[in-house]
C-alpha cells in the first residue's frame, strides 16, 4: 500500500493539521500510466482514534494497511486530539473537530484523492473516543455513510444526568463536565448532536440510519456493561444493529485489530486478491 501524510492549515481547527491516508497499491504487471490515469474511484473508510491518540495510531498498532490492501480501500485517519470529535469554539482560537470532518476533510479527500463520495462507498469506524465519534457522525449524518462500526464505545442515556453527577471526582465525570460546559449547559447538551441515545430513538425503524455494528470485549470494564444496557434498549425500540463480542479481551489494541477485521466484513468489503508485497 501507499501511505500519504498530509499536513495542511485547517479552517475549522485554526492550525496546521496532519492526517494519514492509506491508498491502494498499483498492482505489479500493470503499467503505471494506465493505473494512475484510470479515473477509478475507491471506497473510503473514515477511521477514528481514541483518547490520547493521533492519526498514526491505527497504522502503528494494527495491520490496517494490510487489510485495506486486501479490500482495495482508501483509509483516512485524522487527528482528533482529546476532542471527543466535538466543536470546541472557545478552545484556543477554536478547535471544531465535528464540523471539520464533514465540512473540510471529506471535501478535501473526495477532490484531491481518487475517493468515491457515494454513500454506498463510505464507511466510518473508531475505537473508544473514536467509537463515540463514529456514533455521532453516523446518526447525525446518516446520508453520508453506508455503515458504521463502533468499537469499545456505547450510547449512554443522559436524560437523567444531573449537575451533581458532573461533580464526581472520576475520569468520566470530569470529561462529561467539560462536554456539558462546552455545549453551554446541561439542557443544551441534552438537546445537542451529542445525545446519540435520543437521536437513535428518533431514527429507530426509519430506515435512514447506516448499518450499525457495536463491537466490544467482554473484559472491557469501562464499556461492556454499558453496551449490554444499550443492547437491551435497542431491542426495545426496534433498532437494527449487530452486537459483536469477544471473550477475554478488554479495552486494548489486540481486540481492536480483530474488531476492525470483523468490521470490514460487516461492511461487505470483499478481498480483491491484491497483494501488499
Amino acid at each position: 500500500m501507499s501511505i500519504a501524510t498530509l499536513n495542511f492549515e485547517s479552517q475549522y481547527l485554526n492550525s496546521n493539521h496532519e492526517i494519514s491516508i492509506i491508498l491502494p497499491n498499483k498492482p505489479r504487471g500493470i503499467n503505471s500510466k494506465d493505473f494512475y490515469e484510470n479515473q477509478k474511484k475507491y471506497k473510503v473508510l473514515w477511521l477514528l482514534h481514541g483518547t490520547y491518540g493521533d492519526h498514526t495510531d491505527w497504522v502503528r498498532r494494527t495491520n490496517i494497511e494490510l487489510y485495506a490492501c486486501e479490500k482495495d480501500l482508501i483509509v483516512v485517519m485524522p487527528s482528533g486530539l482529546n476532542s471527543n470529535y466535538s466543536n470546541w469554539e472557545n478552545s484556543m482560537l477554536g478547535f471544531n473537530m465535528y464540523d471539520y470532518l464533514t465540512e473540510e476533510l471529506m471535501p478535501l479527500v473526495y477532490n484531491w484523492f481518487p475517493a468515491s463520495d457515494k454513500r454506498e462507498d463510505n464507511f466510518i469506524a473508531g475505537l473508544s473516543m473514536g467509537g463515540r465519534g463514529t456514533m455521532k457522525f453516523a446518526v447525525n449524518f446518516p446520508e453520508k455513510f453506508a455503515a458504521a462500526a463502533v468499537c469499545s464505545a456505547a450510547p449512554v442515556n443522559i436524560q437523567n444526568l444531573t449537575e451533581e453527577d458532573l461533580r464526581k471526582d472520576d475520569f468520566f465525570s470530569r470529561r462529561m463536565y467539560g462536554m456539558v460546559q462546552n455545549a453551554g449547559g446541561l439542557d443544551k447538551f441534552k438537546n445537542s448532536s451529542e445525545n446519540v441515545w435520543d437521536i437513535l430513538d428518533s431514527h429507530a425503524g426509519s430506515g435512514r440510519l447506516p448499518r450499525l455494528l457495536f463491537a466490544c470485549g467482554t473484559d472491557d470494564k469501562m464499556i461492556y456493561d454499558n453496551l449490554l444496557v444499550f443492547k437491551q434498549h435497542a431491542e426495545q425500540i426496534g433498532l437494527k444493529a449487530e452486537f459483536w463480542k469477544l471473550d477475554g479481551y478488554g479495552h486494548e489494541w489486540r481486540f481492536w485489530d480483530l474488531a476492525i477485521q470483523y468490521a470490514l466484513e460487516f461492511f461487505g468489503l470483499e478481498n480483491t486478491g491484491a497483494s501488499p508485497y
